[in-house]
């Protein structure tokens, strides 16, 4: 059969092909001109073959078919139109003249979706069959009667990209060579077109193609895949068009991991995560898209999104030279119609194609094997110069750096949005435990789940130490300059304060701290300690001791991992005593925060990866202390521990210690801190610093006066202005401001304070107010005072740990007697005495068997004071200079002065 085939592109030329092999006749191709010097794929093959090749830029004007152009196509003498693929207006004169007439393809199931963007259309309205028709064509748009009809399933994310290559190509070209040998054997079909069910949208364009939000997430992956990748979805973010490429759903229920990113119009935030971009509908379900475009052109990848710039331009070697010119060679072979390829010269703009594509990824596998390329790396790096880059950078198996991606809690508390992380922190990421565990963080204020936080398992242990220890020996923070490493840390002070409201009210809300009190003294102080440490970083020096016949250079060096353990009841500035010495000194850190106070922590680890700390330099493990706390005491790559919490705890870590590896401990335990009160004091200070001794951060205190002394003829006086003063405190909220006194940190907790006081009621002890659980949500526990209390009693020997003042009355006069009792105890952390008279507050204090002894004052704690406890309450410092320097080994080498050294540095480089 005498066939004229009309239409263009790569389907029109396969159409062509085996219309030839069929054994047809093709008596004239008619397609459109060349584009930017290079013709369709459907005219360069049949030219090749010496078919007739017609490229016209019209057949009609106003309507009115071009007399010129209708006699060059009759003079071919067809007896069939086939129209693969075809986006131009055919006269009625051309497609009614040959004896069998016309045969369109089109990738639809006709009655549906008629029109120019058939397969667009398919996808936007979500259809669960697609397939395509081959039909005789008539006067209407895609309204002629059937020949012969394919479908196919339409995958759930399929685009036009998918659907095309899977089906509609090479099904479709089969299809359309089948109808022409049906017409051929006189079994043609003509099957009218029911009009029920007809439909017929428009052509997409970009000016219709934004995203309409106001819908469920699948009707919004719709829109974008059927849009996908012309004209493409877009909508407005941060004031530009940003176009959305490479949709797919996600199962309810998968937790967007990444930073939130405002869309405008958009239900929700996105999320921008490793996998790329996560989106929401407004019923709540998700989508995720891998790559985005910008209206310059310049398309990434959607995880990318809040990555700063472009990485800085590589310096090609000779050899990368080279193989750049190769790829200047073939992008000249490819792009005909430019003269010569500059660095600037834009592969789309200057007319490449799809196809083109293809071909220049094959192109750099047979130039450089190792160079793996995937389509999507032409389309995002589409000038000469930023591909060689990107070749070049594949080449030497450099990877751009990763932006941090977190999966928020966000709550609008404290008139501002809190976000908190809630995943571990292992090597620079934010990731799940092993198994997917969690448990919730509950908010001690009305005992409602803050968020369910991830929970760290014996393998998370061991990946965050294998981070830690390769951070230090391989990576960058091993052989980083003291001052570098310094900057770091200056920087991450920064950060906490300008993110300290945030990180007052996250405490305020996981530990019950009043937020005043939050922001002053539990990230106020570890901002002051961070300050403090980043200034000692290149003061940290070793000595060199002259001894006969040598010089021996006494150098320090870094321990090199340290783990961390800290309590619930300062999770911040705890973490900031012990973690900027170590880090100060060089070390690497695994930190387990307390189980029922992990948020502070975590969100510290999100500012130092933002500070630029290298990866695996801090790692942060929420979990269980019999879990996490005890691999860390027994892990053989762990060199140093360092832990504050309870004696008996202190005593297991302590020997676990000891037999696992020997490594180095410090532990600040429990306190039963004496407060020596004589008559000659300032009664005023004397009460307000005892309240405070005693009342501080509700109690939970490792320095409170666990036991206040009171001479005989003050004792009842001091007594009734104390009770008088603990009637106003106001006990609630403590995030309003008003509040003095917040919820104690845990159940636990409560129920132990609660039978505290019932020990000391039942021993005989003078309960004179509180004592009790307050009846409201939430964990409050009155502010409490008892006197008349013995040596002898619980009450007087144990720790509450809690709001509750315990006052025994001392007779005038007896200064030893009321030493030995205030020393009668195993733990030894804090001590105060209030006298006017100085030379009995300096015989008390020499007296006084504890590592701090507060002098007409309390609670006075400085960075740059080591601090630390003796006998059962610990031993090893935390602040101050010689911290420093207990956080590094102190080897001694011997020189030989044979040959003589003429230059020796004594440097603390780790």
């Amino acid at each position: 059969m005498k066939i004229a085939v009309i239409g263009q592109s790569l389907f029109g030329k396969e159409v062509y092909k085996e219309l030839r092999k069929d054994g047809h006749t093709i008596v004239g191709v008619f397609t459109i001109p060349d584009k930017d010097g290079k013709a369709d794929p459907l005219a360069t093959e049949a030219e090749k073959d010496g078919v007739p090749v017609f490229k016209l830029s019209r057949w009609r004007v106003k309507g009115q078919a071009l007399p010129e152009v209708v006699s060059q196509y009759k003079a071919t003498g067809p007896e069939l139109n086939v129209l693969p693929f075809c986006s131009q207006f055919i006269p009625m004169e051309v497609i009614d003249h040959p004896k069998h007439g016309s045969i369109i393809y089109h990738p639809s199931l006709l009655p549906r979706h008629r029109g120019a963007s058939a397969i667009n259309w398919t996808l936007i309205h979500g259809d669960k069959k697609g397939g395509f028709t081959v039909f005789w064509a008539d006067d209407g748009l895609d309204t002629g009667p059937i020949l012969l009809q394919r479908e196919c399933d339409v995958e759930p994310n399929d685009t036009v990209n998918t659907i095309y290559k899977r089906f509609l190509f090479p099904e479709g070209v089969k299809g359309t060579v089948e109808a022409v040998r049906l017409i051929a054997e006189g079994k043609a079909q003509r099957i009218p077109q029911p009009e029920e069910g007809a439909t017929y949208e428009c052509i997409q364009k970009k000016e219709n193609s934004k995203i309409d939000w106001n819908q469920s997430a699948e009707a919004i992956h719709n829109w974008i895949r059927g849009n996908d990748k012309v004209p493409g979805a877009w909508a407005e973010v941060d004031g530009q068009k940003v176009t959305f490429y490479g949709s797919t759903l996600i199962d309810n229920g998968v937790a967007a991991n990444g930073r939130p990113l405002e869309i405008c119009g958009a239900s929700r935030p996105g999320m921008v995560t490793k996998a790329g971009l996560v989106l929401f509908g407004n019923d709540g379900g998700a989508l995720l898209v891998k790559n985005i475009q910008f209206e310059d052109g310049k398309m990434i990848t959607a995880s990318q999104y809040f990555s700063a710039g472009a990485s800085a331009t590589v310096v090609l070697t000779e050899e990368e030279k080279a193989f750049a010119e190769q790829m200047r060679a073939v992008w000249q072979s490819i792009l005909t119609n430019v003269g010569q390829i500059e660095d600037s010269t834009d592969f789309f703009k200057s007319g490449a194609a799809s196809m083109d594509v293809v071909r220049l990824v094959e192109e750099v596998k047979l130039c450089a094997s190792s160079c793996q390329l995937q389509n999507e790396d032409i389309y995002m790096n589409t000038t000469f110069q930023d591909f060689i880059q990107m070749c070049v950078r594949k080449l030497r198996g450099e990877d751009d750096e990763e932006e941090l991606i977190v999966d928020y809690v966000e709550k609008n508390i404290n008139n501002m949005t809190v976000k908190m992380p809630h995943q571990l922190f292992i090597n620079g990421e934010f990731v799940d435990a092993e198994g997917g565990k969690t448990y919730k963080t509950i908010n001690p204020c009305d005992g409602m789940a803050i968020c369910d936080v991830s929970l760290a398992q014996i393998s998370d242990v061991d990946k965050a130490v294998a981070a830690a220890k390769e951070a230090f020996e391989e990576q960058e923070w091993g052989k980083m300059n003291p001052r570098d490493r310094g900057r770091l840390l200056y920087k991450l002070a920064d950060l906490m304060e300008q993110h300290q409201e945030e990180l007052a009210t996250i405490e305020a809300i996981d530990s019950g701290a009043v937020y005043t009190l939050a922001l002053k003294t539990h990230v106020g102080m570890s901002i002051q300690t961070f300050r403090y440490f980043a200034g000692w970083c290149d003061k940290i020096q070793g000595s060199t001791i002259p001894i006969n016949q040598a010089r021996p250079n006494r150098n320090l060096f870094c321990v090199e991992v340290c783990a961390i353990v800290i309590p619930w009841n300062y999770p911040l500035m705890m973490l900031a005593w012990k973690t900027a010495a170590c880090l100060a000194a060089g070390n690497t850190v695994v930190l387990k925060p307390a189980q029922v106070t992990p948020l502070t922590a975590l969100k510290f680890a999100e500012l130092a990866s933002r500070a630029g700390l290298p990866k695996g330099v801090i790692n942060i493990l929420p979990g269980s202390g019999s879990l996490v706390g005890q691999r860390l005491s027994d892990h053989p790559d762990v060199r140093k521990l360092g832990f504050t919490g309870s004696t008996e705890i202190g005593k297991q870590i302590m020997k676990s210690c000891a037999v696992s590896n020997l490594k180095k401990v410090s532990l600040e335990l429990g306190g039963k801190s004496p407060l020596i009160i004589f008559a000659d004091c300032d009664m005023d200070k004397a009460v307000r610093m005892g309240m405070s001794s005693v009342f501080f951060n509700k109690g939970e205190n490792c320095i409170a006066a666990g036991r206040l002394f009171v001479e005989e003829s003050i004792h009842d006086q001091f007594v009734k202005k104390v009770v008088e003063e603990v009637k106003k405190m106001k006990i609630g909220d403590p995030l309003d401001r008003c509040t003095d006194h917040g919820p104690q940190n845990h159940k636990a907790h409560l129920d132990k304070l609660v039978e505290f006081c019932q020990f000391g009621v039942k021993e005989g002890a003078v309960l004179v107010c509180g004592g009790h659980a307050l009846q409201r949500p939430g964990f409050f526990f009155e502010p409490t005072v008892f006197t008349n209390v013995q040596d002898h009693m619980y009450i007087a020997k144990e720790e509450s740990f809690g709001p509750v003042m315990i006052i025994s009355k001392f007779k005038s006069g007896e200064i030893d007697e009321v030493l030995r009792s205030a020393n009668a105890t195993e733990y030894g952390l804090a001590s105060g005495v209030f006298t006017k008279d100085i030379s009995k507050a300096l015989y008390v204090s020499e007296r006084l068997n504890a590592g701090t002894v507060f002098v007409n004052t309390y609670n006075k704690t400085d960075v740059a004071t080591p601090f630390g406890g003796f006998k059962q309450s610990g031993f090893g410092k935390d602040l101050g200079k010689t911290t420093c320097t207990s956080l590094k080994t102190q080897p001694t080498l011997h020189p030989s002065h044979s040959p003589p050294l003429k230059h020796m540095t004594h440097d603390n480089e780790c």
